[in-house]
């Protein structure tokens, strides 16, 4: 049977999806109105400011260096290391927090009596929001010179324990959206859902990778924020130390929460599922649902306490308006995933049910976009942060990606309202006529008990059941062994189920139902990547804070002119041929901006996989020191802050990659200072 689309008249949701389009107007409005008028905030640490400033030249040593933090970190004795031209320490010690009048700042004592030359600072430490941060910097004193130390290339927090954490963190969010969204669903949407296996897998499955991501995530904390290195993971001094601290505290008390959600989930589906009385029934539904939401919002407490919403500003408003953001993603999300499994692997699922999800998913949308509004408003800011960062970039993308969910759901609603009409329609003629059955799907049309039998079985049960109620045979339950006679009900039982089953897999409305909600479940899936990947990303607060304390930085003082240079290449493959144009500005010693250009054969801008620039002073065996340009747009590249340590004739090499296999590095000496 052919499906057809649902009718786009008047319906009974009519009304609430009117109310779902006046509020995404209002806080799109309400979005650029907060946005416009934020004032400064913190979160996700971020170097602020430096005393000496990076690339500067002072005329004597420093007794000390201090460092200025956007919001609270924590530190070891070697959180800050400041390392001479040899790579010797040329501190004291521990860091001291200089912390006053709202200012975060650290400083560490520096050795008397230090030689001239070229110093590098090296800090890393774990943001209040529970993520590793580290950096680089150098100054100079009396003069720039030749130094040994490489700045580290990698960020704090990569590489494959970083890897393996950020997968574990992706887990528990999804555990956790169905450990939580499919009891909810089960307990507000279709409470003989608690009988059926495939919810029940649905959930016991998110308990057990919520779990597991919990642990995973309690023994690699230690080497994320710390060494980087997985054997470290095993090391039991280092994970008493992630315990005393505010992320490894919420991991533990998550893992106590889910020893209490265990003891839930197992009263769910034994003793509710079973439960036929419904006074108590209902006593229990009560129970379940109080004691529910408590250990669910106690779980999204973990992540709130350690996480983005515990520090900035109004923290003690942030981090329950973070709970109710979490319940919301879990009751839209995960319902929808337990409804898809009802719909594709239960053998009914009323049109009741279907409605109630609805209501509830309404009501979760309204949640997320009040919660939804505040939280942007705290890590966003402003329209610039919103467009010109990586994390405002990614709202964007979030904010486009639940305005199509909505519009699919809004679709799925239209199939339930059909769904609602007929199962209304069926009722009224039931009322008419008593012996009128109802349709199959229909909210009372229960499968009678007993196994299911595959449809490739199905003429082997009809012509069973038909031979043995056939006159004159032993058909009849009259004279039939007792043993004959349960294996013919168990076979009409089946029939009956199997004849039901084609039915509703004939039915258009309940597969367009199906298909609507795999889209959704699909799209949500995108969207929790992209929500988790949110959650680990610099707030375009910090990040724009960031920035503007590093413009503020005093450039160390540059002699010499700009530099431009014209290098023409060829790496041998197809359209390999080509011009590098090179500027570096202004072209002296301190810090320096970079701008290739790359044309092709036809002077027209050419792009590439990949450019890399790296300089080299031979005399003072100095570098080579590695440049890795940003794109900007085709053919164009740049970069920022390049530290040209001391003057001199300088060997500067381009290295072009046209495709996977055909690269070439070319190379010129200039007089840079």
């Amino acid at each position: 049977m052919t499906a057809t689309a649902p009718r786009f008249g008047p319906s009974p949701v009519r009304r609430p999806l009117a109310a779902v389009a006046l509020l995404a107007a209002l806080t799109s409005l309400l979005f650029g109105l907060v946005l416009a008028g934020a004032s400064p905030a913190s979160a996700h640490a971020a170097l602020t400011g430096s005393d000496p400033q990076d690339g500067a030249v002072v005329a004597t040593a420093p007794e000390e260096v201090t460092l200025t933090f956007s919001e609270q970190i924590a530190l070891d004795d070697d959180s800050i290391r400041v390392l001479d031209p040899t790579g010797e320490r040329a501190d004291t010690g521990a860091p001291r927090d200089l912390t006053s009048g709202g200012a975060v700042r650290y400083g560490v004592q520096l050795h008397n009596g230090l030689p001239d030359g070229t110093y590098t600072v090296a800090w890393q430490a774990v943001s209040a929001d529970s993520h590793p941060v580290s950096g680089a910097f150098t100054f100079s004193v009396g003069a720039p010179s030749e130094t040994t130390v490489a700045l580290p290339s990698g960020e704090a927090g990569g590489g494959l324990v970083g890897a393996l954490y950020g997968i574990a963190r992706y887990a528990a969010y999804a555990g956790f959206t169905l450990l939580a969204g499919g009891s909810a669903f089960v307990l507000a949407c279709w409470q003989r859902g608690a009988g059926a296996r495939p919810l029940q897998r649905l959930v016991v499955r998110g308990w057990v990778t919520l779990t597991a991501a919990t642990v995973a995530m309690l023994f690699l904390r230690n080497p994320y924020t710390g060494s980087g290195k997985l054997a470290d993971a095993f090391d039991l001094d280092g994970l008493q130390s992630v315990l005393d601290t505010k992320p490894g505290a919420a991991l533990v008390s998550r893992l106590l929460l889910l020893g209490a959600s265990a003891l839930f989930i197992a009263v769910l589906f034994g003793a509710y599922a079973k439960r036929e009385d419904e006074k108590e029934k209902r006593d229990l539904t009560f129970g379940l649902a109080t004691g529910g939401a408590v250990i669910a919002a106690g779980i999204a407490g973990t992540w709130a306490l350690a996480e983005h919403a515990s520090t900035g500003i109004q923290p003690g408003i942030a981090m329950p308006v973070d709970v109710l953001h979490l319940l919301a993603v879990a009751a839209w999300l995960g319902g929808l995933t337990a409804l898809l499994v009802a719909l594709y692997r239960t053998p009914d699922v009323p049109s009741a049910a279907v409605r109630r999800f609805s209501r509830v998913a309404f009501s979760s949308v309204v949640v997320l976009a009040a919660t939804g509004l505040y939280q942007s408003w705290r890590q966003v800011g402003s329209w610039s942060a919103l467009t010109g960062t990586r994390y405002g970039q990614l709202l964007l993308v979030k904010v486009a990606l639940v305005g199509v969910l909505i519009g699919v759901a809004w679709i799925s609603r239209r199939w339930t309202a059909r769904l609602t009409e007929r199962s209304g329609s069926a009722d009224d003629a039931d009322d008419a006529d008593p012996a009128v059955s109802r349709p199959p799907g229909s909210a009372d049309s229960a499968p009678p008990a007993g196994p299911s039998v595959p449809e490739s079985d199905g003429a082997e049960a009809v012509a069973s059941v038909e031979a043995s109620d056939a006159p004159g045979s032993a058909g009849g339950d009259e004279g039939v062994a007792p043993e004959r006679a349960a294996q013919l009900s168990r076979q009409r039982a089946a029939l009956t189920a199997t004849k039901e089953k084609r039915a509703r897999d004939a039915d258009p409305d309940r597969s367009g139902l199906r298909r609507s909600v795999m889209v959704e479940t699909g799209i949500a899936v995108v969207l929790l990547v992209v929500t988790t990947i949110l959650t680990a990303t610099e707030p375009g607060r910090t990040e724009e804070e960031a920035a503007r304390g590093n413009s503020t930085a005093a450039a160390a003082p540059v002699t010499g002119g700009q530099v431009n240079l014209s290098l023409p290449f060829d790496t041998g493959g197809q359209s390999g041929k080509g011009t590098v144009r090179l500027d570096i500005s202004p072209g002296g010693t301190g810090s320096n901006s970079v701008h290739l250009w790359i044309d092709g054969p036809d002077e027209r801008p050419m792009d590439v996989p990949e450019v890399k620039l790296a300089f080299t002073l031979e005399s003072k065996d100095i570098g080579p020191l590695p440049v890795v340009p940003d794109r900007l747009t085709e053919g164009h590249w740049s970069a920022s802050g390049v530290q040209i340590p001391m003057a001199g004739d300088w060997k500067v090499s381009v290295t072009v990659r046209t495709s996977d296999i055909d690269q070439t590095t070319i190379d010129k000496n200039v007089k840079i200072g």
